[in-house]
């Protein structure tokens, strides 16, 4: 658990970095990647010579998952832009319900009754921090930011679908998709306001940071700690991303949102939390019926 959890705040500090680094969107979002690939092979290399080459399914999801993430961090950084670091991250969260639906759309996984409660709490937050109603709300553009925010949940969403379908696997497969995402950032980034290619100092060096800390390092204890641990620590970890990024920034950025947007963030928060944990009598049966399976297994 402890592992997961150092993982969640290793990348509490990305909204944070992208912020440090004073470049464009598309710049933070292209090197971010481009400097986590090298690194990102030399895992996945030494994780084929453990098991062996990654099977075509794997590598063909973990393709297209890049086309996600590419989109998912080119929106997301706009969002950052337009809101600041900490809310741009609460916002990010929306995929738990984004991923619930599209697998019941999908794979006919209709969503726990917590998840149904849940769902329109957290767009009241959503609302709430969009500045709708607030004169003071924190931001360049606070709606532009949430229409932001909710395209990054949406393809955020089908990077963990893709990821979750292709391959049990994790450096293979997190090394096929960040390279995908480098070559589409670099490929979309003119529709996104442009990336600047000459590095610059110390801007490259808060990018840099970010790509070996919270995109190599934080992903990679999550990616190995999340198959191994209880389902409530998802929940856990939900809540102490966002709410650290927004410690983080404002302590280190001087982002200050106003009292209605940290209500409406308080209450995505506590929306998702409620929203993604599993009734008990849900695991309960979940854990009887793991039983029985087991017991009827042949004895090999």
């Amino acid at each position: 658990m402890l592992i997961a959890v150092a993982g969640a705040l290793i990348i509490s500090t990305s909204a944070p970095l992208v912020r440090l680094s004073e470049v464009s969107p598309a710049t933070s979002a292209l090197f971010r990647c481009a400097y986590a690939v090298p690194p990102m092979l030399l895992l996945a290399w030494l994780e084929r010579r453990r098991l062996g080459p990654l099977p075509r399914r794997g590598m063909v999801a973990a393709w297209l998952a890049g086309l996600m993430f590419a989109l998912d961090l080119l929106f997301w950084h706009h969002a950052i832009d337009y809101v600041g670091a900490g809310l741009a991250t609460v916002l990010g969260n929306l995929q738990v319900f984004i991923v619930a639906f599209a697998a019941w759309a999908v794979f006919g996984e209709r969503p726990s009754s917590r998840l149904m409660v849940g769902t329109p709490v957290v767009f009241a937050g959503v609302v709430l921090i969009s500045g709708m109603f607030d004169s003071a709300a924190y931001g360049s553009d606070p709606m532009m930011g949430v229409l932001a925010g909710v395209a990054t949940s949406v393809a955020y969403a089908a990077f963990l679908l893709l990821m979750k379908g292709g391959s049990e696997r994790g450096a293979g497969p997190l090394a096929h998709a960040t390279v995908v995402a480098t070559l589409t950032i670099a490929a979309l980034s003119p529709l996104f306001g442009g990336a600047d290619l000459m590095p610059t100092w110390p801007g490259h060096g808060w990018l840099l940071l970010l790509a070996l800390g919270p995109q190599l390092l934080g992903w990679s204890l999550i990616t190995f700690s999340l198959p191994r641990q209880p389902a409530a620590l998802t929940a856990l970890l939900l809540l102490i991303q966002p709410m650290t990024t927004v410690a983080i920034s404002a302590l280190a950025l001087g982002e200050r949102p106003s009292p209605v947007q940290l209500t409406g963030c308080a209450v995505i928060v506590l929306g998702v939390l409620y929203g993604s944990r599993r009734q008990k009598s849900a695991l309960v049966r979940s854990a009887a019926e793991r039983a029985a399976a087991e017991e009827r297994a042949p004895v090999v």
